[in-house]
């Protein structure tokens, strides 16, 4: 039968102190305890005073003193650095956990310890800096609730999600996305956002407003030079910026769905890019101030970020593969389109032109 061992509580130590005072041997105190002479023993001899006499409460502390060896990105610092550097660029603790993991084929260290060094800095230090290192830069767990209306009333053609193909809920199919529409303090300033289920890519956009006509046609023109198997289905929230979503089914076949009212969660996806994007561009952001390439390096960094829900790949890995194996297919449509094609078709898409891609 396998023996486990187990430390001795503070109860124990002071049954064994006052046994031990009492003058009873070492054999008698363990029956008394239940415990092996020789944990008896041991305990006498590393968490006993030479000056004195066993004493509970200094026993104690020196068996905690004895075990705890800092934070393990304390006793490294190597790897410490190699964390917090990633971590300040807006990778998540379980992002960089994954990747590491991924990277060195073992596990470095969990999600979970970076959380608790963080939590441990900011209580020792009382320096409440070291929150920015996190996603949401909280200094506390958790989530916060938030309410809101809903205009759908107001969509005409609106097919509600519960109808959307039961493909499109699975995310090992492609080509069926979510979008939604950043907004931001200064009255006018929009972000429209697109994201595709599977491979979790992510295009962005700068919008003049919010109106209707000005976002389908953001729409069209992203989504136009991909395969039609890779825009089958796109589902929105109630906004009325997505008021001409016919038109897309008109010009690009595309189907849309709507979720339903005060539940922005059955588009998760998107939801989930955005409060990344957050990170960066809190909704106190003057677009103005920003040029439409540093926009696009949003994208850029969202689409190279590895996910756990990809294995720790980046989306723009996956998507690439899904394009070149949708392009290279044997469809008349796309017959004579060529892997630089395709390349530029994603460039274009999701991180603006020009922007170097590899494989690796």
């Amino acid at each position: 039968m396998q023996r486990s061992y187990r430390h001795f509580s503070l109860e124990e130590r002071c049954e064994l102190a006052q046994r031990r005072a009492a003058g009873q041997s070492i054999r008698q105190i363990a029956a008394a305890l239940d415990r092996a002479p020789s944990s008896i023993s041991r305990e006498l001899k590393r968490n006993g005073s030479r000056q004195a006499r066993y004493r509970p409460g200094y026993a104690a502390e020196q068996a905690k003193a004895r075990r705890w060896r800092g934070s393990k990105l304390l006793r490294n610092p190597d790897l410490q650095a190699l964390v917090l550097d990633r971590l300040a660029k807006g990778w998540s603790p379980q992002q960089v956990a994954g990747r590491l993991k991924r990277e060195h084929g073992r596990c470095l260290i969990s999600h979970e310890t970076i959380y608790r060094f963080i939590a441990a800095q900011i209580a020792r230090t009382k320096n409440y800096a070291w929150r920015l290192f996190l996603p949401r830069a909280k200094s506390r767990r958790g989530c916060r609730g938030r309410k809101g209306g809903s205009p759908a009333r107001h969509i005409k053609g609106r097919i509600p999600i519960a109808l959307r193909p039961d493909q499109a809920a699975d995310r090992a199919n492609p080509g069926h996305w979510e979008a939604d529409l950043m907004l931001f303090r200064t009255y006018g300033q929009a972000v429209l956002t697109l994201h595709e289920r599977s491979s979790r890519i992510l295009a962005i956009r700068r919008q003049p407003s919010k109106h209707a006509a000005p976002v389908a046609a953001a729409i069209q023109t992203l989504l136009a030079s991909l395969p039609s198997k890779l825009r089958q289905t796109i589902t929105f929230d109630n906004g009325t910026e997505f008021a001409q979503h016919t038109s897309l089914t008109q010009t690009l076949g595309i189907q849309t769905f709507f979720c339903e009212p005060h539940a922005p969660w059955q588009k998760g996806g998107i939801e989930n890019a955005i409060g990344r994007l957050r990170r960066t561009l809190p909704r106190k952001t003057d677009l103005a101030t920003l040029s439409q390439n540093q926009i696009q390096n949003l994208a850029r960094q969202y689409n190279h970020t590895p996910r756990k829900c990809l294995d720790f790949q980046t989306p723009a890995e996956v998507f690439l593969q899904v394009l070149h194996f949708e392009c290279d297919s044997t469809s008349p449509a796309f017959a004579g389109m060529t892997k630089e094609r395709s390349r530029a078709i994603w460039s274009d898409l999701a991180c603006g032109p020009g922007f170097p891609l590899s494989r690796e």
